[in-house]
């Protein structure tokens, strides 16, 4: 493993910073404080700042002693989660009900260390942009920073993002080309029908015995009309009706997610779910009104950054510690909104299995999204490495 010296000498540092953060979540279009401290720091070191785009954005910029030449974007998340803290330890969350359950505090620090050290180092050519952005749980932060005119005013040749992985051991990096994470999309079906007394169900068109029969007949779309060989999942994960137990209910809803990795699969399984909605409550006499919210794309890595990524973490760790061919997620990451605008690469840095929280820690395990996760900081320097060598070795590159 070839860390860099400088950045191991400031690790303590980056690590105050990351725990810092932790003790003080924030969370989508509200990282205020998280945006200040990014944004303090770069300016210590010198970096020039933006502030704002997406809200609570921030960007800094710095620029090679050797000339004008290509552009490069590397992007960390700032927000945390509407999660309680079950940890115990001394930098577990302040707030109750804020949460730093998916390392985004690890990410902003590792992006920060790489930041100081070129801030020391800019004897390359050519311009790096660091990217904190606010909101990606569900806010779309990378979308709204994009809207505001990012890629306008730090133009970028390519952008590139990393996501801790915990069950990963730390010193292992993964990627794949191509779909990296899925598509997230949610939907809401409302069954309308005609309520009436539950001992007296002809008088009556049953909403609820509609929606369950639509409930089942979705499944139909990942087993019967989507190919086999695509991925595609389709979960209900809410469904509502009625208050008593003698009356049929005048309307039921049902909702849940949709994830896929390509677009045309899930053209697909909208325009089916629509369609299976509304026969299927006209079959009860009753109506089905469909609300399907497409919130992220699938995020795609493109062939040629992917190669080049690879072959950075392979120089950084050794090619055995390198999967290049890791096994997408049904997860989903807002990223994909700026790799659809500029060509890049989302790789996976190795979390370890939660041995780092040997003291202090919850019951739970150290999953992203559960009340005991923590951020493991023996990552940082690796990171941070990884990212002053991508830097380096993609703005040198003809």
């Amino acid at each position: 493993m070839k860390l860099l010296p400088e950045v191991l000498e400031s690790v303590d540092l980056i690590k105050a910073i990351r725990r810092d953060i932790h003790a003080h979540p924030e969370l989508c279009f509200q990282e205020n404080r998280t945006a200040d401290k990014v944004a303090q720091q770069l300016e210590s070191w010198g970096i020039q700042i933006h502030r704002g785009l997406g809200k609570t954005g921030v960007v800094g910029t710095i620029t090679g002693t050797q000339g004008a030449g290509k552009s490069l974007g590397l992007r960390a998340d700032m927000d945390a989660l509407p999660l309680q803290e079950h940890n115990q330890f001394e930098h577990a969350s302040k707030h109750d009900g804020k949460m730093h359950a998916c390392g985004h505090d690890g990410h902003v620090a590792m992006l920060l260390g790489a930041a100081e050290y070129l801030s020391k180092h800019r004897d390359f050519k050519g311009t790096v942009h660091f990217i904190f952005q606010p909101a990606e749980e569900g806010g779309g932060g990378a979308r709204e920073m994009i809207k505001d005119g990012l890629f306008q005013l730090f133009p970028c040749d390519a952008v590139f993002g990393m996501h801790n992985w915990p069950g990963m051991s730390v010193g292992e990096f993964g990627v794949t080309p191509g779909p990296m994470m899925a598509s997230s999309n949610e939907f809401v079906i409302t069954v309308k029908g005609k309520g009436g007394h539950a001992a007296l169900p002809h008088n009556s068109a049953d909403p609820v015995f509609s929606a369950t029969q639509i409930a089942s007949s979705l499944q139909s779309i990942i087993t019967r009309n989507k190919r086999p060989i695509d991925a595609a999942v389709l979960s209900i994960t809410q469904f509502h009706a009625g208050d008593a137990s003698n009356i049929i209910p005048d309307s039921a809803w049902l909702g849940g997610t949709v994830r896929t990795f390509t677009h045309e699969v899930l053209d697909l399984i909208e325009t089916r779910l629509r369609h299976i909605a509304t026969t299927v409550a006209q079959g009860f006499d009753c109506e089905a009104d469909v609300e399907f919210l497409r919130n992220y794309p699938p995020t795609i890595n493109h062939p040629k950054e992917t190669e080049f990524a690879i072959e950075v973490m392979k120089n950084l760790v050794g090619e055995a510690h390198v999967n290049p061919r890791i096994d997408p997620t049904m997860g989903a990451e807002d990223f994909a909104f700026m790799l659809q605008e500029k060509p890049g690469c989302y790789v996976f840095i190795g979390n370890g299995d939660g041995d780092h929280r040997s003291q202090g820690h919850g019951l739970g395990p150290c999953q992203l999204h559960n009340p005991c996760y923590d951020f493991n900081d023996a990552l940082l320097p690796l990171g941070s490495s990884y990212w002053v060598n991508l830097t380096q070795q993609y703005l040198s590159a003809k």
